[in-house]
């Protein structure tokens, strides 16, 4: 057993470093722990996972922003335990004693995430059972074949945008606007779909100064679509909830559609672009893709191992004391879901670099009661949004060197901030036809018998004492002997056939060779 924090809000601890000193940028805080944000998080997360790991095993001591103290859990297993025993860790942030004792204003660059809402990802028991509930029966009645068909056309509809430039960048110009444009759609508000509510969505879970401000903006934009709910019933997911027999209050189905909103566009934008830039930067992963040894479902299940969307989930708090990968946890501690840490624990995946084909075991969706009720659909987005992107650009490059990619951290994830790509340009197709490479090319009429075109047969030396099997509709009485029946023939079902054709000579041939004449 280890003790816990060396640093508590209040209590004595070592200097400080002032501002302009250097070891600000080496994500050292006070009491020696480490930032779990700021530069060192951001550049390098996987390294100061492997940091962490190495000094102090699967549970770490981690500073939020503020250098608020937390705790980040690395191991699979601890995570699987974290997550699936609300008994000793609540998603209640009352019990944060950070906030209870103020060391937390409410104001803090995290607020959009952990202050307490109505909702089911702040409850546990009987209330978590009832609103979970109205979320998981009204995902149920969304028509995942009709999302896929929207996903297609949206991403089309993307694609035609750009496809006459022959340069793109995939984030902004389509990863980071697909999801918003499919999930606006399958909520009931198409028209609030704007670049407004994609930046928004997206600043609200990095910790800046105007995250406050972009959950504002989108959570007006759904209290005003329960109201009209209320008045105007629709057949989409906000009526859905706002008719559940759960019967939640007009604040209840706004947070929850926020809720829905934020972490499906976000999972699902940063997993479209991770896959993308696998694609781009990874031979091997693309020519599997490419060779057809690599379905994109597969591709998108080995990115949830690789580069999950969500890299950590904010929080749990610790219900009473207890005990967790040998630390010892305070009642109202907080800890951090650690996803990719855990993807990459050694003792579940010894080498980072394996295929995980056919494996789910990763936590990308989280895991236990509070394990995302809305992974289906944003695997759906994905799978489709990348196959259609690359149905109409099979041959996207890479625009700019890997070492050239950057991206912005947070403490939930990171997302690339430009994925620029190359291609051939070409022209718009129909968004409301399926993507497709090309028209077939034309049927070879003149040998297959399904065909409806008909054919002069040639000339025989003498005529024939009997109509052949093949006499088309042009034969008729006149042409036969007076005072004869007329006999049934197959008019009109099978053409009239001409000599032998050379496909026919090829199969005489061979079967010739086979059978030794």
């Amino acid at each position: 057993m280890t003790t816990p924090f060396h640093y508590e809000p209040g209590a004595a601890r070592g200097p400080v470093p002032p501002p302009e000193c250097p070891a600000h940028g080496l994500g050292i805080g006070p009491g020696g722990l480490r930032r779990f944000y700021g530069p060192e998080a951001e550049r390098d997360p996987h390294g100061l996972y492997d940091k962490l790991r190495a000094e102090h095993g699967t549970v770490a001591p981690v500073l939020l922003h503020g250098d608020v103290p937390a705790w980040l859990v690395l191991g699979h297993s601890e995570n699987l335990h974290l997550t699936r025993t609300p008994s000793q860790f609540s998603r209640d942030s009352r019990r944060w004693r950070a906030l209870q004792d103020g060391s937390v204003a409410p104001d803090h660059p995290l607020a959009p995430i952990f202050t307490w809402q109505p909702i089911c990802v702040f409850a546990d028991g009987a209330t978590h059972e009832r609103q979970r509930g109205a979320v998981t029966d009204s995902m149920a009645r969304i028509d995942t074949r009709g999302v896929r068909r929207h996903v297609n056309r949206y991403s089309n509809r993307l694609v035609n945008e750009f496809c006459q430039e022959g340069r793109v960048d995939l984030v902004s110009q389509f990863a980071e606007r697909l999801p918003m444009m499919v999930m606006c759609a399958i909520l009931g508000m198409p028209e609030e779909y704007n670049d407004r509510m994609v930046q928004a969505a997206r600043d609200m879970t990095r910790g800046t100064a105007t995250a406050v401000a972009s959950n504002a903006y989108v959570l007006q934009a759904l209290t005003r679509l329960v109201q009209r709910r209320r008045r105007e019933p629709a057949d989409d997911f906000a009526t859905w909830l706002v008719e559940h027999p759960a019967r939640m209050n007009d604040q209840e189905v706004s947070e929850h559609l926020r809720l829905i909103l934020i972490a499906s566009y976000e999972a699902t934008a940063n997993l479209i672009a991770n896959v993308l830039r696998m694609v781009l930067t990874d031979p091997r992963f693309r020519a599997r893709l490419s060779g057809g040894h690599m379905t994109v479902p597969e591709a998108v299940e080995q990115t949830l191992w690789d580069e999950p969307p969500f890299t950590a989930v904010f929080g749990r708090w610790a219900v009473g004391d207890t005990e967790l990968g040998g630390k010892q946890i305070k009642a109202g501690d907080a800890l951090i879901v650690g996803i990719a840490p855990a993807n990459t624990d050694p003792l579940v995946r010894p080498d980072p670099t394996a295929d995980m084909a056919g494996n789910r075991a990763h936590l990308a969706f989280s895991g236990g009661p509070h394990e995302c009720p809305g992974q289906d659909i944003g695997r759906a987005i994905a799978d489709v949004g990348v196959d259609a992107l690359l149905m109409r650009l099979p041959d996207l490059e890479l625009a700019v060197e890997e070492s050239e990619l950057s991206w912005i951290g947070n403490i939930m994830g990171r997302h690339l901030v430009e994925l620029p790509a190359d291609f051939a340009a070409r022209a718009p197709q129909d968004d409301k036809e399926p993507p497709s490479m090309g028209r077939p090319n034309p049927p070879r009429q003149d040998w297959e018998v399904q065909s409806a075109v008909r054919h002069t047969a040639p000339t025989p030396g003498r005529a024939p004492a009997a109509a052949p099997l093949g006499t088309t509709a042009m034969t008729t009485a006149v042409d036969e002997p007076e005072g004869t029946a007329s006999v049934p023939t197959a008019v009109g079902r099978i053409p009239q056939q001409r000599g032998e054709s050379a496909p026919a000579r090829l199969w005489r041939a061979v079967s010739r060779w086979w059978s030794g004449n």
